[in-house]
């Protein structure tokens, strides 16, 4: 998939990992208000805007968490495009949800020319090769017929799965356990066979920018988490400078998020 951006795009905007959910009140504030006031050309989602997603129809129950979501992204798109990346936690968005909130479901990968670059986005959980457990997960929930199978489940049904799903990865969180990191090789690969020379991607929750061979690069989004401490939330800005002829790369904190007394 390729995204030529239009000629009057002079900044767009990044985020991921936000993993929304009903007991997170703080970060989906945050979200909410960052959507409505960005002052961006667009704004690119690159996987695990939610925690689960057990399917689009489960944004069709009234006043559920889900459904204001739902809204938010409706009120977002409305004043800019909107473009929806699946992650490891949200790969059941599909295309209801994408028509229902106005939005641009990404593939993964994803071309973006923008200001004379062509930029990759990915959320890159399929780049992550060490983790052997997770990529055999993955093609198994990947296929067609894993996810009509489930899909087919109760919503009710699902929802408890997901339930279970999320009290897994809480537990998780309390170990000690090292998430596996981008496969250097496989991400130069990518950027090769792209024709691009920036991978900007989420999933690893380690904001930063790493060299890689050939003067190619790898951009790390941030994870949201605005009801921890201390908190997480960063934005990934690219600007068309005054001149036309540069780009400049950015990390902000949404104007929705407080400096903390350590910045």
């Amino acid at each position: 998939m390729e995204i030529p951006a239009p000629s009057h795009w002079r900044r767009v905007e990044f985020i991921s990992d936000l993993h929304l959910h009903g007991a997170g009140p703080k970060t989906f504030s945050a979200w909410r208000e960052y959507l409505l006031h960005a002052n961006a050309d667009a704004v690119f989602i690159l996987g695990d805007l939610f925690e689960v997603w057990v399917g689009d129809d489960a944004a069709n129950i009234p006043l559920s968490f889900e459904q204001q979501c739902v809204e938010v992204l409706r009120a977002s798109s409305a004043r800019r495009p909107l473009y929806l990346m699946r992650g490891n936690r949200d790969f059941l968005m599909g295309p209801t949800l994408a028509a229902a909130a106005h939005c641009t479901l990404l593939e993964d990968p994803t071309v973006l020319v923008f200001g004379g670059e062509r930029w990759l986005l990915s959320h890159a959980d399929d780049l992550c090769l060490d983790d052997t457990a997770y990529m055999a997960f993955r093609a198994t929930v990947r296929t067609i017929e894993w996810q009509t199978e489930f899909l087919a489940k109760p919503l009710n049904e699902r929802i408890d799965i997901a339930r279970s799903i999320r009290a897994q990865s809480e537990a998780r969180k309390q170990t000690t356990v090292t998430y596996a990191d981008v496969d250097s090789t496989a991400a130069i690969a990518l950027l090769n066979q792209t024709n691009t020379t920036t991978l900007i991607h989420g999933h690893t929750h380690r904001p930063q920018t790493h060299a890689l061979a050939h003067g190619l690069q790898r951009v790390v989004l941030s994870d949201w988490d605005l009801d921890a401490a201390p908190q997480r939330a960063e934005v990934l800005r690219l600007t068309i400078g005054s001149a036309g002829n540069n780009i400049v790369l950015d990390r902000v904190r949404p104007v929705s998020v407080s400096p903390t007394p350590a910045d």
